[in-house]
Formats: structure tokens, C-alpha cells, sequence
């Protein structure tokens, strides 16, 4: 497995319309796409690639690594663009005791793990360039069989 670059950040945060207006509004970074399908409302933000950042909605009533605090929710790591890679990548981890959550976002796939202090990390490959016509598709979330 190797990283081959640094995907996206996601932050959660306590209010996702002063975040809007903060990230939009006074640092001028474009909205690319808005998901508010299951419980989770989140803004994701490009500067050219289909996502490169974004915000999501917690109640902010709790620790900050915990679901409902605010902070850091996830860093991702792009390692290919093939289904070989993201199945590579998930045999080492298991072979090394780390549990990963298989997503299908469509223009990604997706490993979602915890790091050893539990912050959130996402291994992902790039699977489509369907965001480039309909830069919504950043906010599918489907489970993924390997």
C-alpha cells in the first residue's frame, strides 16, 4: 500500500450555516456539494478536485473526538484508482488488527479506519470522474462489498 496523496479533510462542526458563510463567504473556497441524507447535513467545498474539504453538522454537545463533537472528524489518503489497490490496502490493515468500514461514495471507494489515538482516517481510490458533471455525486454514501 502506498499514499499517494492527501485527499481531503472533513471538520465537523456545531453549525453548519456560520460554517458555510465562514468558509464561502470569507475564505471564498466554491461549494461543490450539500448531503443531508441520514442524519448527517455536510457542505463539501473543491478548489478543482471533487472534493477537497468540507464541513459536517454535529451537535456539538460532546468530547472532541467523540461523534457529536466538534473538530477534526477524518483525513483522507488517496492510494490509486484501481479496486486491487483499495483491496490491498485492506488486507494489510487486517493483517496488521486495524478494523476499516467499506464505503461506496461513486467518485471514491473507500477504507474508513481509526488510528491509534481514534481520529478518523480514509484511504480511498479515485473510481470515477462523474463529479466533473454532476459535482453532487461527492455526497453518495453507500456500504461497498470487497
Amino acid at each position: 500500500m502506498k499514499i499517494n496523496a492527501l485527499g481531503h479533510v472533513v471538520l465537523r462542526v456545531s453549525d453548519l450555516a456560520r460554517a458555510e458563510a465562514f468558509y464561502q463567504g470569507v475564505l471564498g473556497l466554491p461549494v461543490c456539494a450539500q448531503n443531508d441524507r441520514g442524519g448527517s447535513k455536510m457542505t463539501f467545498f473543491t478548489l478543482g478536485n471533487h472534493h477537497d474539504f468540507a464541513v459536517m453538522e454535529v451537535s456539538g454537545d460532546g468530547q472532541n473526538n467523540g461523534e457529536n463533537g466538534v473538530g477534526l472528524d477524518h483525513v483522507a489518503f488517496c492510494i490509486g484508482t484501481s479496486m486491487a489497490e483499495l483491496r490491498e490496502a485492506n488486507a494489510h490493515l487486517t493483517e496488521h488488527g486495524v478494523a476499516t468500514t467499506p464505503i461506496d461514495h461513486e467518485v471514491t471507494k473507500s477504507l474508513y479506519l481509526k488510528d491509534p489515538d481514534g481520529n478518523g482516517i480514509e484511504l480511498y481510490i479515485d473510481a470515477s470522474d462523474v463529479w466533473r458533471d454532476d459535482p453532487s455525486k461527492v455526497a453518495q454514501a453507500e456500504p461497498l462489498e470487497l
